[in-house]
């Protein structure tokens, strides 16, 4: 990429979607069901979490990640060093923030609970969990609202909370056999303990009765978030709808993970493209 493309505004979005295409499919095809003029904006929030997601991936140590997010919440903070701009993500994004007239601060708290990324500790507790996804993905619904809304209170604070979480945590159930083999753990250490389970076990690849019992137990966590978020979809703005329907995935890859023969570290969760987009549009159909 050249610095003069990364500043061209379309094709700074244009890079987002394709990013968000490849690497996010939930939320890509949730975002055709939203306005075309506010697509962009939904790419480019979603490709900046992406970039922040990806930061241990491509870094050797947890050092060099901190550095990597430290520049991201210094652009944000308009303290970064050199040409934010000629970073396609970056521009997107602060075309998106100026646009929409989006808060900062929350995409700062991502980044903070994004440093839990890049070492290698369990998940202190559920409520730590709980906080996590919080600050991860239902600040992408919150925000997504928002841009929905062109500036107007789109609601549903409390209902972006607990569908976040909800999603997040499936997809970090979806991801366990992933992180695993990197030495991460993201199931909470309360969670492990009532189940006699180690992270050791968990990194080493032994699952085990416990791993299942621990992991049935985030999938009720996530059907208590999914209940709580269907009782206050009646305070969402009908215009910020869109940001919700990932949430609608939910159910599918829950209902995977509970078939016969399901191992937490082994079996891939993953809803073919048909399935996906057919989910998607009958929630669509739902909110219109």
């Amino acid at each position: 990429m050249s610095g003069a493309d990364a500043r061209d505004p379309a094709w700074a979005y244009a890079h987002c979607e394709t990013l968000v295409r490849e690497g996010d499919p939930d939320r890509w095809y949730a975002s055709l069901y939203a306005p075309a003029d506010k697509r962009p904006h939904l790419h480019a929030l979603a490709a900046f979490s992406l970039e922040v997601a990806r930061v241990r991936e491509a870094v050797s140590s947890p050092m060099p990640g901190e550095l990597r997010l430290q520049w991201w919440r210094d652009a944000l903070q308009g303290e970064a060093r050199g040409d934010v701009r000629a970073h396609p993500v970056a521009a997107a994004l602060d075309d998106t923030l100026v646009k929409a007239r989006l808060p900062r601060q929350p995409l700062v708290d991502l980044i903070d609970a994004r440093i839990f990324d890049l070492y290698d500790d369990p998940m202190p507790s559920t409520h730590d969990l709980e906080g996590y996804c919080g600050e991860t993905a239902s600040c992408l619904i919150r925000l997504g609202s928002l841009i929905l809304a062109s500036g107007s209170e789109p609601g549903g604070a409390a209902a972006a909370g607990h569908a976040g979480v909800a999603y997040a945590v499936t997809g970090l159930l979806r991801a366990l056999p992933w992180h695993a083999r990197s030495g991460q753990v993201y199931l909470p250490a309360d969670v492990l303990k009532a189940h006699g389970v180690t992270r050791e076990d968990i990194v080493a690849g032994r699952g085990g009765p416990g791993l299942l019992g621990a992991c049935a137990d985030l999938r009720a966590l996530v059907r208590r978030h999914l209940a709580a978020y269907a009782a206050e979809r009646a305070t969402i703005a009908p215009v910020a709808a869109t940001a919700f329907l990932p949430v609608a995935l939910v159910e599918g890859y829950l209902a995977q993970m509970e078939r016969p023969g399901y191992d937490p570290l082994a079996s891939v969760i993953d809803l073919p493209n048909w399935r996906r987009i057919w989910r998607l549009w009958r929630a669509a159909r739902s909110v219109t």
